[in-house]
């Protein structure tokens, strides 16, 4: 597709009614093309039987993909995968991958940690995700 953006959504399967609306919320934008390289739910890859396969694959992922979205919700601040997809993004690639927090909508509390690690913080709003994105790709 011209101009189709390359994304990697960050999420936790335990929550991953967040995940599925931001998902449905991209879809949803009209003149938006873009390729979700997020790990699907029913990948292999999440029986890894080590750590650092896992971190591979999500590596190998992130890899093609223009920018990182991080949904911000509080629990990001509890995540081991997040911090590691933060730190691959930032240090495992010629060029870092931006990263785009999106504070959830209605939250009144959010992960500081991922915040700090973004290119862009933007709330729940499909615009504005869609604006960080076309700014930071």
């Amino acid at each position: 597709m011209a101009n189709s953006k390359n994304i990697f959504i960050s999420h936790s399967w335990t929550y991953s009614d967040a995940y599925e609306k931001l998902e449905k919320l991209l879809d949803e934008r009209g003149y938006f093309p873009y390729k979700n390289y997020s790990v699907p739910k029913d990948d292999p890859i999440h029986n890894a039987p080590f750590a650092y396969q896992l971190y591979n694959a999500i590596k190998a992922k992130i890899a093609p993909s223009s920018c990182i979205l991080i949904i911000a919700g509080v629990y990001s601040s509890y995540s081991n995968w997040i911090d590691k997809e933060i730190k691959i993004a930032k240090t495992e690639f010629y060029l870092p991958k931006p990263i785009i927090a999106i504070e959830p909508w209605g939250s009144e509390r959010t992960s500081k940690f991922v915040k700090d690690n973004a290119d862009a913080v933007v709330k729940w709003q499909k615009d504005k995700i869609i604006e960080a994105i076309r700014d930071l790709t």
